[in-house]
């Protein structure tokens, strides 16, 4: 079984969203909820089954330190995360384009 926890980056397998990269803040047995900041903020996350994520095991340190610590999640964060990990990969040029 794939570990899964809040503050990791995940990738989309399946859906409209396919190759686009995100955050996990939140899980459950069947679902995560995904951010990337942009289009999916903290304010109005992304549901998703996790058979439909690749889960990157890395993780955004802010993200997790802010879960970690209870303090409220922003978007600022999240969308520089989500832009730096995207650099130079051809299918995430729409999240860079999205950020600038």
């Amino acid at each position: 079984m794939v570990r899964i926890e809040e503050g990791m980056l995940a990738r989309s397998i399946a859906g409209h969203d396919q190759g686009r990269l995100y955050v996990i803040i939140r899980r459950d047995a069947e679902y995560v909820w995904l951010v990337d900041g942009i289009l999916r903020t903290v304010e109005k996350p992304k549901k998703k089954k996790i058979r439909h994520i690749q889960v990157i095991h890395r993780y955004a340190e802010p993200v997790r330190k802010a879960l970690e610590q209870k303090e409220p999640l922003q978007n600022e964060p999240i969308k520089q995360i989500i832009q730096s990990e995207s650099r130079g990969r051809r299918e995430d040029r729409y999240v860079e384009s999205r950020c600038n």
